[in-house]
């Protein structure tokens, strides 16, 4: 039996593989490779808050510099260094003595005044009905009259007198203006204090609330104010030193109209409920704080958002399942979105992942819902430059 040529045998071989591609092309592909598939998120509009990561200061509510009004030598601190003190309370008490001294001088001018007043009153009462008779002259009524004035006068400046020694003696009881935290004495027992100027004794700081200064540039409050209507959270969120978030959300209260020509920074100010005086003044702290909010705008993550020479765009995918390009304003960086206020429309599906595989607008796509990631841990999450077109 003659075995077969070498030349037939490749020829069969060939055969069977032409067949083979011939299949699969009846098998409906075609020749052609299968739609590239891709991620998609449906957008759908929010009112998102606009917020910024920042670091700050902080600082008492109010603070007080207890300092002594008169002269004389301290005698005692009644209050405890480090505790808190009531608004009147005493902190200090001063040597009352030569205060009781001069109070005491006072009261004796006045009774000398009083007693000035009562005689010329009189004599100005005689004169009223002798001049009606003629029995005196004009020149002698007139004396008296002016000698009752200037009784009455001398009696109000010792009144006068009186009432401001009394009050200097109460000043060597020395209270406090506010109610907050005392601080460390800054006067000894025994020292003369008082001459000359009010020598400082110690320092109230009200701690509950605080303040947190902080600043913002202009340019960050410009785009903030341009997004927003004005109305919405202006909420402060703290975070301690050991990365836990402060219990107690801030509100901001306060915002420089002016910017620092140095830094291109406008100064801002919150307030911190601080009920468990858990935080200190003088403490730096990481912030996070709403500027404003934008309504009606959509969070897009920068995987999605593509920029060429026209500018910002995104690949979406239409109802025929094909890729189509739409321009929009990204301009707001939050995080890891984007925050874009136009050109998509709500349940639009942009494409977030596989976008290197869309080659130009109309290509068909296979899409796949990919779950949006949570605004926490998109805000969380460091801010990258987008990727270019």
């Amino acid at each position: 039996m003659r075995r077969p040529s070498p030349l037939l045998s490749v020829l069969a071989l060939s055969l069977m593989v032409v067949a083979g591609c011939s299949k699969q092309g009846a098998d409906g592909q075609g020749g052609q490779m299968p739609p590239p598939e891709v991620g998609v998120q449906t957008l759908q509009p929010a009112t998102i808050p606009l917020q910024r990561d920042l670091v700050g200061r902080l600082s008492a509510f109010r603070s007080a510099d207890v300092r002594a009004r008169v002269p004389g030598v301290l005698q005692r601190r009644v209050y405890e260094e480090g505790s808190d003190v009531r608004k009147g309370e005493v902190l200090f008490l001063i040597d009352p003595a030569p205060l009781q001294a001069a109070l005491g001088q006072a009261k004796a001018s006045q009774a000398t005044a009083q007693a000035n007043y009562a005689n010329a009153k009189s004599a100005a009462d005689r004169a009223r009905k002798l001049i009606g008779q003629k029995f005196i002259s004009q020149s002698d009524y007139d004396n008296a009259i002016a000698a009752e004035r200037s009784a009455a006068a001398a009696l109000q400046a010792g009144r006068a007198a009186v009432d401001a020694a009394e009050i200097n003696l109460g000043y060597a009881t020395v209270r406090s203006p506010i109610d907050g935290r005392a601080g460390r004495q800054q006067v000894t027992e025994g020292a003369l204090v008082g001459q000359g100027d009010a020598t400082l004794l110690t320092t109230v700081d009200q701690i509950d609330p605080l303040y947190v200064d902080f600043s913002a540039s202009a340019d960050e409050l410009a785009a903030a104010r341009r997004a927003s209507d004005g109305s919405g959270s202006r909420e402060v969120q703290v975070t301690l030193p050991d990365g836990s978030v402060y219990s107690h959300p801030g509100t901001l209260d306060f915002t420089a109209d002016v910017v620092d020509p140095s830094t291109g920074a406008v100064a801002l100010r919150a307030r911190l409920p601080n009920p468990e005086h858990q935080l200190l003044p003088g403490t730096f702290v990481k912030l996070r704080a709403t500027l404003s909010e934008q309504r009606e705008a959509y969070r897009i993550p920068q995987t999605a958002v593509q920029r060429d020479a026209q500018g910002a765009y995104v690949f979406v995918v239409d109802q025929a399942g094909k890729a189509q390009r739409k321009n929009i304003d990204a301009t707001q960086l939050d995080g890891s979105d984007w925050i874009v206020s136009s050109g998509v429309s709500p349940g639009d599906r942009v494409i977030v992942s596989g976008v290197q595989r869309v080659m130009q607008p109309g290509q068909p796509v296979t899409a796949k819902p990919v779950e949006a990631a949570k605004p926490d841990a998109a805000q969380a999450a460091p801010a990258t430059a987008p990727k270019q077109g």
